[in-house]
């Protein structure tokens, strides 16, 4: 009769083997293993977004503050230690996006040449200067087409009436979503992005001295989806008018808001031949979009 015998050399070797099998085979060491390097590598990820966003939000605070800032402000408004600020606004200034006059900073020329571009080749702004052109001529006023940019509108192109209003909206103009034909943009809002615009807002008030509490403005905005237009009296400016309309995507999003704007005395009491005018336009823009 054959034995199978284990030489005590031998036994060593198998209890090692059998306990690296058990270390790798117990679910919950694996489980365990697999959740540590998951959190090792969207720690790494977190870390590696958030020193990623730094330089955009330095020139964010400078894009808002709208003046130079020395470099304890930034460093403060950008929530940043100083040194990291330090190298943050050295590396933009070596490409052009930050400039330095003395101790205080400023956007840079790279800024403004990178806003000429978008005008170039933003495929909206191209469709919809020519129907701007047109509006312009047929209305007599100044005719503005603006994008949102998170909770503000954003002025893209302008064709100025003749002769030129005493206020000029300029191109690039961050403008509150609570003014005027921004509330076009705004009545496209989400309910969540509304309450957001209105976080921490009780009262609204504009140039004209008539002021809005919170809910007259969420009121108004379902009078705008509605009506399709919004009327802006005095509110940028005191006897100014404007009208907007939203020029909407294929889809049927609110991607724009085309308006038209002047003094009070150049405004047509009955405002509907406007309206139809704006809208022409904007469903030409529409039609137009690939």
């Amino acid at each position: 009769m054959n034995r199978v015998t284990t030489s005590k050399a031998e036994a060593p070797a198998d209890d090692a083997d059998n306990h690296r099998r058990a270390s790798v085979d117990s679910p919950d060491d694996a489980l365990g293993t697999i959740e540590e390097t998951d959190r090792e590598s969207d720690d790494a990820r977190s870390s590696g977004v958030r020193s990623l966003d730094r330089p955009f939000i330095v020139l964010r605070v400078l894009r808002e503050n709208r003046a130079p800032m020395r470099l304890t402000e930034i460093a403060t408004a950008a929530k940043l230690h100083l040194a990291t600020t330090q190298r943050l606004v050295n590396l933009l200034i070596k490409h052009g996006y930050v400039e330095r006059d003395g101790v205080e900073y400023t956007l840079g020329l790279v800024s403004l040449i990178d806003g000429f571009t978008y005008l170039l080749t933003n495929n909206l702004t191209q469709i919809a200067e020519p129907i701007l052109l047109d509006l312009n001529a047929s209305t007599k006023l100044t005719a503005m087409l603006s994008v949102r940019h998170d909770l503000t509108q954003v002025r893209v192109l302008r064709i100025l009436s003749s002769p030129s209003p005493r206020y000029q909206a300029t191109i690039g103009e961050q403008v509150p979503l609570t003014l005027g034909g921004a509330r076009v943009l705004a009545a496209g809002l989400s309910p969540r992005d509304v309450e957001r615009l209105l976080e921490g807002v009780e009262k609204i008030p504009f140039a004209s001295g008539r002021v809005l509490d919170r809910q007259e403005f969420i009121e108004s905005l379902s009078a705008i989806r509605e009506r399709g237009y919004a009327l802006g009296q005095g509110q940028g400016e005191d006897g100014s008018v404007s009208v907007a309309v939203p020029v909407m995507s294929r889809e049927g999003d609110v991607i724009a808001a085309l308006q038209v704007s002047g003094h009070i005395e150049d405004i047509p009491f009955d405002v509907d031949s406007l309206v139809k005018e704006l809208q022409r336009a904007s469903a030409a823009i529409t039609r137009r979009i690939p």
